[in-house]
């Protein structure tokens, strides 16, 4: 993105209409710390008055170089830099990462394995729209729905602590499978969770569905085409919002997804309304797919038995000196895959959510790139608020539910 700060007046009116050059409209910065971005994002907005002529959406304020430093290091070591990527995704974040090192090693994954990942990514999808749903209430003044999405929510990071020890950043998901078994208490949590679920969902829906001010607020504000969402590469709910039909667990399923059944909440208005209308549809179908998930829970392992990628179990460190050396080996050094390059891709709470990596044959990679739902959404942003009022961008801004780390790599 270009910084207004840095370009002459003549590049200046490639920018920003000539209006803005005579004074007749206003430049205005709207960030980087505005407290409604959801994240660290600055956008240069010109304006007639309170209405929008323009945007200029400036990003990079939280960039860390994730890319090049996990060419930097080997394949396990980067896993840890995912779980920080879309800070609200580390499961998904952790998933397609190391679908991309599967696919490039040729790896498989148990089946006990496969189904708790669908387990736990699909409680990601439902933990990131319950914090999407409450701060964009918030955004408009709902204040109440923000409390009670907390409240849930917190279940389910207890769950991940559960199982990994930490409530975020999990890196719980490995090549091969899974860091270790989920204790006997997770089944339990999980379908007490599922159970109450609904009746909060409801709750949700009788604070804002039928809301006056929440619809005054949300509808017919911030509209996107189905063409448009084409023609800029959405993804996810914005696009799922304005009539695509479109959903990577159904047109390329991994993980046994084609033997689930579930639907894909579509709208077409492609309004702030519709947006949360999806997100909410897709909380209660996520349910249905972690209620299947557990009904069909297979036992067995929940790691790839080839040690050429996967360490030794940890009871095997005590008293075999093979599986000791075999698993320093690993950590220090690392496996090298066969050369070659692979994209992996999953549907992430925000829309498509992909890793294109490329391996030399040496235990780093030579190239990883992440292909990110934020950064693509974020680019409709100016199309989505021209001739609005400012305040309505606000509420656009969490519709589209950005995450910029997940737009800053």
């Amino acid at each position: 993105m270009t910084d207004i700060r840095e370009v002459s007046v003549n590049e200046l009116r490639h920018l920003v209409s000539d209006r803005a050059l005579t004074g007749e409209t206003m430049l205005l910065n709207m960030g980087p710390q505005h407290p409604s971005t959801h994240g660290v994002l600055r956008l240069l907005l010109e304006l007639d008055g309170e209405i929008v002529v323009n945007m200029i959406p400036d990003i990079g304020f939280l960039h860390t170089g994730v890319e090049k430093t996990c060419e930097s290091k080997n394949y396990m070591q980067s896993e840890v830099l995912t779980d920080r990527l879309d800070y609200l995704n580390p499961m998904g974040n952790n998933m397609v990462y190391c679908m991309a090192i599967e696919k490039l090693a040729e790896l498989d994954v148990p089946e006990r394995a496969q189904a708790l990942r669908v387990i736990l990514v699909e409680l990601q999808r439902i933990s990131s729209h319950l914090l999407w749903l409450g701060t964009s209430g918030l955004d408009v003044g709902a204040m109440s729905t923000f409390l009670y999405c907390m409240r849930e929510r917190e279940v389910i990071l207890d769950i991940f602590e559960m199982v990994s020890g930490q409530r975020m950043m999990t890196t719980y998901i490995r090549p091969g499978g899974l860091w270790r078994d989920v204790p006997a208490e997770f089944e339990p949590a999980v379908r007490s969770f599922i159970d109450y679920m609904p009746a909060k969902i409801r709750t949700y829906e009788d604070l804002l569905k039928k809301n006056e001010l929440f619809m005054d607020r949300s509808q017919g504000i911030g509209v996107i085409s189905g063409e448009d969402c084409l023609r800029y590469g959405l993804s996810g709910p914005v696009a799922r919002a304005s009539g695509l039909n479109h959903d990577l667990r159904k047109k390329q399923p991994y993980f046994g997804y084609e033997n689930y059944d579930f639907d894909i909440p579509v709208h077409t208005t492609g309004d702030v309304y519709a947006r949360y209308r999806v997100r909410v549809e897709e909380m209660t179908q996520s349910l249905r797919i972690i209620e299947q998930a557990l009904n069909r829970l297979p036992g067995g392992p929940v790691r790839s038995n080839n040690r050429k990628y996967v360490p030794p179990p940890r009871s095997e460190l005590g008293t075999s000196m093979e599986a000791l050396i075999h698993h320093f080996k690993l950590w220090t050094e690392g496996f090298s895959p066969p050369v070659g390059h692979v994209y992996a891709v999953s549907e992430s709470p925000r829309g498509e959510l992909g890793v294109y990596m490329e391996s030399d044959g040496s235990p780093k990679p030579f190239r990883v790139h992440f292909v990110t739902p934020s950064f693509v959404n974020l680019q409709a942003l100016p199309l989505m608020c021209r001739g609005l009022f400012i305040a309505d961008v606000v509420a656009i801004i969490g519709s589209i539910d950005i995450v910029l780390g997940d737009a800053d790599r």
